[in-house]
């Protein structure tokens, strides 16, 4: 009993550090930079895509799913689990979204159903609508319905720009005024130089906090086989990842290491549907 206790005290003092610190939250997107890494690209788009920006569901080439683990700082109660699906339709493209952190003793939950399309040749829009709670036995559970937007603009057929706001109007969890989630506001930049190489950078504002750039590149040896690596300026924390496809499917080995709090591993499956359509 004493030995299940200081596990769960642990844990939840390094949830709730590593959300303060680096941006490990369930909440919003930023808290796997390695997944969503193509958001601002018109040719790395995958299912995870829009979970950073969900104006990215606009350019999807071709139905899919993903699912996403990472085993935080090495403990297994901290593991982040993550879903994604990103579906073509003549209405324009839909998204979902699921993620999981923590651990019977304290865990959060997001689910979210997103929607994208093409307002012309030069902006795309998206909108995604969220559930979020998070649970804690021994003192109960919270819960609040908020949404995200963002926009992306296509400057040149390389470079693209965007805008993504998370919770601009507040989300209070339950009856509790002093507990609401915060507010998040992203510019980004994505920079296709070829079809093989791509650039990215965000600059992050959550309330209450100061700006996180989040820096990252992807480059493709081959067909099969590519490679990612990025930065976040919270806290000098960095992460990479390699990758290969196999017809329709792709698998990604993946890690970050935070200054204080170590290493995390991830693994990344993408399952498409069908060739890419132009």
């Amino acid at each position: 009993m004493r030995k299940s206790l200081l596990v769960a005290l642990l844990s939840l003092a390094i949830l709730l550090y590593g959300q303060h610190s680096f941006a490990q939250s369930v909440r919003y997107s930023v808290s796997m930079p390695y997944i969503s890494l193509g958001a601002y690209s018109t040719q790395q788009t995958d299912p995870f895509a829009f979970t950073n920006n969900q104006a990215a569901l606009a350019q999807l080439k071709t139905s899919g799913i993903g699912v996403f683990g990472e085993r935080r700082f090495l403990i297994a109660d901290n593991s982040v689990y993550g879903f994604a699906g990103a579906f073509r339709s003549k209405l324009g493209n839909f998204g979902v979204q699921a993620n999981y952190s923590g651990f019977s003793n304290f865990n959060e939950q997001k689910a979210g159903l997103a929607y994208g399309r093409s307002l012309g040749k030069k902006v795309d829009i998206g909108v995604q609508f969220n559930y979020y709670g998070y649970r804690i036995p021994t003192y109960g559970n919270a819960s609040t319905v908020n949404f995200e937007a963002g926009a992306i603009l296509h400057l040149t057929d390389k470079l693209n720009a965007g805008i993504h706001a998370y919770n601009p109007v507040g989300g209070k969890l339950d009856k509790e005024e002093n507990e609401k989630l915060a507010s998040a506001y992203k510019l980004g930049l994505g920079y296709d130089a070829s079809e093989n190489f791509y650039v990215s950078a965000e600059m992050v504002k959550e309330e209450d906090r100061d700006i996180n750039v989040v820096g990252g590149i992807q480059y493709q040896f081959k067909k099969q086989f590519f490679a990612r690596a990025g930065f976040m300026s919270e806290t000098g924390s960095a992460f990479g990842g390699v990758g290969v496809g196999w017809k329709n499917l792709r698998l990604d080995v993946s890690g970050s290491y935070h200054p204080q709090l170590g290493f995390s591993p991830g693994l990344l499956l993408i399952v498409n549907f069908g060739e890419d359509k132009e």
